[in-house]
């Protein structure tokens, strides 16, 4: 029987305890520990983001990290982006009005990785965003789109709430 290690995380502002096994990863945690199913595995190498999520404030492929390296962390995925379940994020409401998204498997992935991005970049060019997103695999999209919702978001972020 493998050893479990008993690890404590902040998950979308929620403290978890877990014994877990040292060699579970992180997406498998957040998907199959927590239930939180919004963190996609596409690749399991670190290669096409669906599975990105945000550890203490910066995205990171979950898929090729170990759970055990969140003990004391806190994490955001994309179950945590919106306030409720009435009030969509900017970044959310973005994709849904400009149609960036079309079978949504790697949604969660661009979302995760574009939170961070326009906290940092609130005013980006459509060169940025392409920067920033080229770590991101879409298979349906073209990406135009997902280029527009993030001007979109871009525009409601710097609307006074």
């Amino acid at each position: 029987m493998p050893s479990l290690f008993t690890i404590t995380v902040v998950v979308n502002g929620k403290q978890y305890q877990r014994a877990i096994e040292p060699r579970l990863l992180l997406s498998d945690f957040l998907r199959h520990e927590l239930g939180l199913t919004g963190t996609h595995v596409g690749c399991e190498h670190g290669v096409c983001g669906a599975c990105t999520i945000l550890f203490d404030g910066q995205a990171v492929r979950s898929c090729i990290m170990f759970a055990v390296q969140a003990d004391g962390h806190e994490i955001t995925t994309v179950e945590g982006l919106a306030a409720d379940a009435e009030h969509l994020h900017p970044l959310q409401e973005g994709f849904w009005e400009a149609h960036g998204l079309q079978c949504g498997y790697c949604t969660p992935g661009f979302l995760m990785t574009l939170v961070p991005f326009l906290q940092e970049n609130p005013d980006p060019t459509e060169e940025e965003i392409r920067e920033a997103i080229s770590g991101n695999l879409c298979r349906c999209t073209g990406y135009q789109n997902i280029v527009e919702a993030v001007k979109l978001a871009a525009g409601k972020m710097k609307e006074p709430s």
